[in-house]
């Protein structure tokens, strides 16, 4: 194919990031409906992102969260979200470019979309939840826009790879 002086690759991914982006101020709007969770995959050390130190050490290249039971004060611009999570019991929250992206997938109806500029194969991608540790028992979330309660220390942020929604090859 010869080479375009009109980047249809980078409108492609801008467009599908742009679906992402309309699916996030939704359920920021409206909350989650039925069944519906996301697996939100990012470059951790994308200009941009900011999480704490503590997960940026951990997870130096991708970090992928799951918006499901427990978080709160999504929000949602034209550039990025943010979105308060429980790791190991402590409330953080997170700034994600929707440049940083890598993958976001919506198990309840088998919808995945991966983005280009992964920095890390699937095989160098963190396994399991957190580490390999099990994740926390999820807790009811709290209502949209609201911080989360006193007692957010039990409900835990899940980290996970989507290897398992890639397909095979």
């Amino acid at each position: 194919m010869a080479e375009s002086a009109i980047r249809y690759d980078e409108l492609v991914q801008d467009a599908l990031r742009g679906v992402v982006r309309a699916v996030l101020e939704r359920v920021a709007r409206d909350g989650l409906p039925g069944d519906h969770h996301f697996y939100i995959a990012f470059r951790s050390g994308a200009p941009g992102v900011v999480i704490p130190p503590h997960l940026k050490k951990r997870y130096p290249d991708e970090m992928t969260i799951v918006l499901q039971h427990r978080f709160w004060d999504l929000e949602v611009d034209e550039e990025r979200f943010s979105v308060g999570l429980s790791f190991g019991g402590k409330a953080e929250t997170l700034r994600i470019p929707f440049a940083a992206i890598t993958g976001f997938v919506d198990p309840s109806v088998q919808f995945a979309l991966q983005f280009a500029g992964r920095t890390a194969a699937p095989s160098e991608a963190p396994q399991g939840a957190a580490g390999g540790e099990a994740p926390e028992t999820p807790r009811e979330a709290p209502a949209k826009g609201k911080s989360p309660p006193p007692d957010a220390a039990p409900g835990g942020a899940e980290v996970v790879t989507l290897d398992r929604f890639r397909k095979k090859t």
